[in-house]
């Protein structure tokens, strides 16, 4: 479910800026071309494509945050319910790490 909306998020944070990077060539290509109504309306549109672009990467943001400390937490709770398990784990994975490494 995490998974899903972290996905979606990411399509529509890419969508925003994909909308941004195209308003902006358009600004740049109709620059010289553009007098005022028409310069201030495209300049509000990259404007609005841009604030949607950061509260998209704010909620990207927020929602990584919240999966971190999730993580974390049950993580925590693992490690203090099954220490000996845990020690297990760590020492099987450190001795796997340590002879990959030996072979280079």
């Amino acid at each position: 479910m995490a998974r899903k909306s972290a996905e979606t998020a990411q399509d529509i944070l890419k969508a925003d800026f994909q909308a941004l990077v195209r308003d902006t060539e358009k600004l740049l290509e109709h620059s010289a071309t553009l007098a005022g109504d028409q310069a201030d309306e495209l300049r509000a549109q990259i404007h609005d494509s841009l604030l949607r672009a950061r509260e998209t990467l704010q909620q990207t943001e927020d929602n990584l945050r919240v999966r971190g400390q999730a993580a974390l937490t049950s993580t925590e709770d693992y490690v203090q319910s099954n220490p000996w398990q845990s020690i297990g784990i760590a020492a099987g994975v450190g001795f796997l790490v340590g002879l990959l490494a030996s072979r280079r």
